[in-house]
């Protein structure tokens, strides 16, 4: 069990009110660093930040748009915009090394934030995300990508209509209540309406194809974490990392859906804490040395 909950914090960064989590030591330069997707907040990492707390500096904020953010018309609703936002954010909390732990959108937006910074990135965690160029939109995708069709399929996304939509995130594990009910309360019309923008301003090949040499630059520790149940980003794309990441650890939740650190926690914990530690704590890493080849694991 973590030693104590994260620290709720809010930071102003470059005009937009950022709340984010914070854990362990706020002077250190190096943190783990927890992005959200479309439609979480820092809020889904409150136990992993904790419990990485306990031997390093760990945040998670809310990305414009999403949770407790501002959400601005004004903002820069792009892959382009979420990653200068991302390097706002680690320079105004003096984060010069970087472990990102990315999951759904957050993966563009770190990824595009890593392509450009590549000394200062520490490890890549990849959670049901990553380098995806032959990606298809999912059904809701589809339709949010529609000019007045996602605003009138957007007014429809009822509290029911959301509560379905999650249990096709997760078919065989069931997502715990406390947390589809914050994100529907979070999923109010200031994030509806960047959810559209992000969606039509994001060709997601022609995206992959520009970062793949930032990509391919990167030397760095990866590992890759997908559940097998994904109905909206398929477990076969996990495979797809070493594309651009060959030596990247690959694990396979058989039972997880889209959001495996929520239905699955403490298989997740159990491979993140460690990857983390062993990234982030010199004297754990020379202890575990070794303990992890590279390769694939599936549960059964």
């Amino acid at each position: 069990m973590p030693a104590s909950a994260p620290r709720g914090r809010t930071l102003i960064v470059e005009g937009v009110r950022t709340p984010y989590l914070e854990a362990g030591d706020p002077a250190s330069a190096a943190a783990a660093v927890f992005i959200h997707g479309n439609p979480g907040s820092g809020q889904d990492w409150v136990e992993l930040t904790s419990r990485a707390g306990e031997f390093a500096r760990a945040v998670a904020p809310d990305m414009p748009g999403f949770g407790q953010a501002e959400k601005p018309g004004r903002f820069d609703y792009t892959v382009r915009g979420y990653a200068a936002h991302l390097a706002a954010f680690l320079d105004a909390l003096g984060i010069r090394r970087a472990h990102l732990v990315l999951h759904d959108f957050g993966g563009p937006w770190g990824l595009a934030w890593a392509a450009a910074h590549p000394a200062s990135v520490g490890s890549l965690t990849l959670i049901n995300t990553g380098y995806i160029p032959a990606y298809r939109w999912h059904f809701s995708a589809r339709i949010w990508r529609l000019p007045l069709v996602g605003e009138a399929f957007q007014r429809l996304t009822t509290r029911r209509a959301f509560y379905a939509l999650m249990r096709l995130a997760s078919p065989r594990r069931r997502l715990p209540e406390s947390f589809v009910e914050r994100m529907y309360r979070d999923y109010d019309a200031g994030t509806r309406a960047a959810v559209l923008q992000l969606y039509r301003a994001t060709d997601i090949a022609r995206l992959a194809r520009g970062l793949e040499p930032g990509l391919r630059a990167l030397r760095c520790p990866v590992q890759v974490i997908w559940g097998k149940r994904d109905l909206f980003l398929p477990y076969r794309y996990a495979f797809t990392q070493r594309e651009v990441f060959p030596e990247a650890q690959i694990h396979l939740l058989g039972d997880s859906g889209h959001f495996p650190y929520a239905d699955n926690p403490e298989v997740v914990a159990d491979l993140l804490l460690p990857f983390l530690r062993t990234q982030l704590g010199p004297a754990a890493a020379a202890a575990t040395d070794g303990a992890r080849a590279s390769g694939t694991t599936a549960d059964a």
